[in-house]
C-alpha cells in the first residue's frame, strides 16, 4: 500500500471501458489517486470504481484534459474507438479519436509534467504476416484505417519521447477477453460473441473454416503489464513491448470450450493467425502470463451461469 507521503497519482483514459476499468481497480488497489477521463460513448459508469473520480470528457478536447492529466505520475491511455469495421467504415471519426485524440494526451502529458504515458496499442498493427511469431522489429502492415491508427499513436509515443523528453511505453494487445467484456464490443469480439450465442441458445457462428487462430490474452494479465510498464526503470524509452500470452488457439477450439452448436459462414477479411513472441515484455518488464485460455473461458462460463 502506498502512504499519504507517497501516494501517487494516475490519470487512465478509457477507465470506464473493459480494460482500463480493471486497471483503475488495480491501481486503487496499491493505493494510487485514480482519475478518469472517459466520454461514456462504450465505456459504463457502473465500471468506474467508486474511489476514482469520473470525468465525462472526450479526449478530442485538449482544453477540457489538459487540467486532470497536469501533474499526473502516470497516464494510461486506453480511450479509442477499436472497432476493425467500423474504423473501415468511418475512417475520419476513428481517425480524430484515435489519432488526434491520441495527439492530445500526449501533449497535455508532455506539457502536464507527467512522468510516464503507456499506450495502449494493438497486434493489429502487424497485418498479415507470413512468419509467427510476432516480434517487435517486424514492419508493420496494417490492413484497417484501425491499425494504421494505433500504429501512428506509438510513433507519436516514440516521437514525444525523442523531441520532448515524455517518458512513453507502448504495449501491443492481442485480442484481450476476460471478466466486463463487452459482447458487443470489440475487445475479445470472438469469445464475446459466442457466449452471447451461447447464452440466447443460437449457434456459434464461425467465420470460414473456423482454423485461423488468435493469441488470446486475458485482461488481469494486461492489467499487470501496465502497471509494470508504468514503474519499471527499465522502459520509458518510446519502448513497442508485445503483450500476449505467447499461444495461439485456433476458433473452433474456442467454439468447443464455450460449447453449442456449431454453424460456419463466408469468410472474411482479416489475418489468418495471430501469435504474440513476448520474450522482450519478460526481459524489460519481467512479465509473462499467467492465465491460460481453458482458465479464462472457464471462469466466464460460470459468470455466465453454465
Amino acid at each position: 500500500m502506498v502512504t499519504n507521503e507517497t501516494k501517487k497519482r494516475a490519470v487512465v483514459t478509457g477507465g470506464a471501458g473493459f480494460i482500463g476499468s480493471h486497471l483503475v481497480d488495480a491501481l486503487i488497489a496499491k493505493g494510487y489517486d485514480v482519475d478518469v477521463i472517459d466520454n461514456l460513448s462504450a465505456g459504463k459508469k457502473e465500471h468506474v470504481n467508486p474511489d476514482a473520480i469520473l470525468h465525462v470528457v472526450d479526449i478530442r478536447n485538449l482544453e477540457e484534459i489538459s487540467p486532470i492529466i497536469k501533474g499526473a505520475d502516470y497516464v494510461f491511455h486506453f480511450a479509442a474507438l477499436p472497432r476493425v469495421q467500423y474504423s473501415i467504415e468511418n475512417p475520419i471519426e476513428t481517425n480524430e479519436v484515435n489519432v488526434t485524440g491520441t495527439l492530445n494526451v500526449f501533449s497535455a502529458a508532455q506539457k502536464g509534467g507527467v512522468s510516464r504515458v503507456v499506450y495502449s496499442a494493438s497486434s493489429s498493427a502487424y497485418g498479415d504476416q507470413e512468419t509467427m511469431p510476432l516480434h517487435e522489429e517486424m514492419s508493420a502492415e496494417p490492413l484497417s484505417p484501425y491499425g494504421l491508427q494505433k500504429y501512428i499513436g506509438e510513433q507519436y509515443a516514440r516521437l514525444f519521447h525523442v523531441v520532448y523528453g515524455l517518458s512513453t511505453v507502448s504495449l501491443r494487445y492481442f485480442n484481450v477477453y476476460g471478466p466486463r467484456f463487452d459482447p458487443e464490443g470489440a475487445y475479445a469480439l470472438v469469445i464475446g460473441k459466442f457466449l452471447k450465442q451461447r447464452t440466447d441458445g443460437v449457434p456459434i457462428s464461425i467465420t470460414g473454416d473456423g482454423e485461423q487462430t488468435r493469441d488470446f490474452t486475458h485482461v488481469r494479465d494486461v492489467v499487470r503489464a501496465n502497471i509494470l510498464a508504468a514503474e519499471s526503470p527499465s522502459v520509458g524509452n518510446g519502448e513497442v513491448i508485445n503483450i500476449g500470452a505467447g499461444r495461439n488457439v485456433s476458433i473452433n477450439r474456442i467454439a468447443q470450450l464455450i460449447g453449442g452448436e456449431i454453424v460456419y459462414v463466408p469468410a472474411r477479411l482479416e489475418p489468418k493467425h495471430t501469435l504474440a513472441s513476448n520474450e522482450r515484455a519478460l526481459k524489460l518488464l519481467g512479465w509473462k502470463p499467467e492465465i491460460q485460455v481453458e482458465e479464462g473461458i472457464a471462469e466466464l462460463l460460470r459468470e455466465s451461469g453454465f
